[in-house]
């Protein structure tokens, strides 16, 4: 009996191993921290119905910077089977990496212009991740306590007269600040906050993309925005320059979370840290516009954050294992249960009926989109690594006193000239 025993318990392990190396290894370097933990529970589920493929997934972000790591992941020589890209700039820089994916089904069901960033001649290198919109978030409680009517906030001028209210009565609000401004993470003032001035002036992010210089056509418009968040932003030492310690977490999951601030710039994203904070605050919070005084004041800037991309470089089981992964992910039953309830996303393809964003945050950026009210995202646009390492950096140096605004113009619009020669 325990011969016979042994015997099966050894072709259960000579299965089991035979399973394990025959398993196609699908490594995915993703960036959206926010989404880490679902993304390992789809791919669970995935293993579970294909389990000839392992996927590995590594995540990067936050305050960690994606694209520095994905360099050096592939100067390692350990290259993901799938990575992110971020529009036509990422596109250029990893051609020689990028598999073509104009055949894939989920191709036809993308919405109008969500491709065009990676499109080139014709072919198709990137599946989009969602969309999603940036903004002032703000506190639907402490508003109604201060007297603010957010439906009157469509202009700067109104968001000033909100933010002086707050001000006026932070004590009785239990405020260190009416706003936090993370001036530590360049890609909310590099690239987000920027966005609102140079989609003005750009347009669309091909032309941004293609442009041998920027103007600042708009510049003193984004200067009022960024002195805005400093003058009534949080800052640890008391000073200006002391914006540039206030990161994302501390902008989040500690001062807004905790009803510290009222109002932070940022997107639908932040949803899922403010829920796992307090629920209840996560059910009371709306999205206001990023006005740019006298040119376009009640508008949110909506567009698709990253792409999904898979190296062609690798074997063709991992990339057949990879396409049918995102494939799945994005059009099965389970999957597009999952990218709505779960993710939390807005969905850049159609085929979605019947299911429906719920949270608040997303619920504003569909209203704000049925109403028209939105501007394009053009920081894909810029020169590799400008929005963050040249303009993030100048606009700490502004904060911090060491230059003016003129010379911020003058270092930025030399540099974009530079790279663009």
């Amino acid at each position: 009996m325990k011969t016979k025993y042994l015997l099966v318990m050894s072709l259960v392990f000579v299965f089991s191993l035979s399973m394990l190396v025959s398993a196609v290894e699908v490594d995915i370097f993703q960036f959206k921290v926010e989404t880490k933990d679902v993304l390992e529970k789809a791919a669970e589920l995935y293993m579970e119905k294909n389990p000839d493929v392992r996927l590995n997934i590594q995540t990067v972000g936050g305050g960690d910077d994606y694209g520095a790591a994905l360099r050096s992941r592939f100067a390692s020589g350990n290259e993901p089977v799938i990575f992110n890209v971020g529009g036509p700039q990422d596109i250029d820089d990893w051609m020689d990496y990028l598999e073509d994916l104009s055949s894939e089904p989920w191709v036809d069901l993308a919405y109008k212009g969500v491709l065009d960033g990676v499109t080139v001649d014709g072919k198709i290198y990137g599946l989009p991740f969602n969309q999603e919109g940036y903004g002032f978030i703000y506190n639907k409680t402490i508003f109604q306590e201060a007297g603010i009517d957010p439906e009157v906030i469509t202009s700067y001028d109104a968001l000033v007269a909100a933010l002086d209210k707050l001000e006026d009565q932070k004590g009785k609000l239990g405020l260190k600040a009416p706003i936090a401004f993370p001036a530590k993470e360049k890609w909310v003032t590099g690239l987000h906050l920027s966005n609102v001035a140079f989609s003005q002036e750009f347009g669309d992010v091909l032309t941004a993309y293609k442009a041998d210089e920027v103007e600042f056509t708009y510049g003193e418009e984004l200067k009022l925005l960024v002195d805005l968040q400093a003058d009534y932003g949080y800052k640890p030492a008391g000073t200006k320059a002391s914006l540039n310690a206030v990161d994302y977490s501390t902008q989040v999951d500690e001062l807004f979370s905790l009803g510290q601030v009222a109002v932070i710039q940022q997107g639908n994203w932040v949803y899922a840290s403010i829920a796992s904070m307090d629920e209840e605050l996560a059910v009371n919070i709306g999205i206001l516009p990023l006005p740019l005084k006298g040119v376009v004041e009640d508008s949110i800037p909506v567009g698709v954050p990253m792409y999904w991309a898979v190296n062609k470089n690798r074997k063709a089981a991992e990339k057949e294992a990879a396409k049918d992964f995102l494939n799945w992910l994005y059009t099965s039953d389970k999957g597009k249960e999952m990218i709505i309830n779960e993710f939390k996303f807005i969905p850049a393809l159609s085929g979605y009926e019947g299911l429906k964003p719920s949270d608040p945050l997303a619920e504003d950026i569909l209203e704000y989109s049925e109403a028209e009210k939105t501007i394009s995202w053009v920081f894909m646009g810029y020169p590799s690594g400008w929005g963050e390492q040249i303009l993030g950096a100048n606009l700490q140096a502004y904060l911090a006193g060491d230059i003016s605004w003129n010379e911020l113009e003058e270092n930025c619009k030399e540099e974009w000239s530079d790279v663009r020669k």
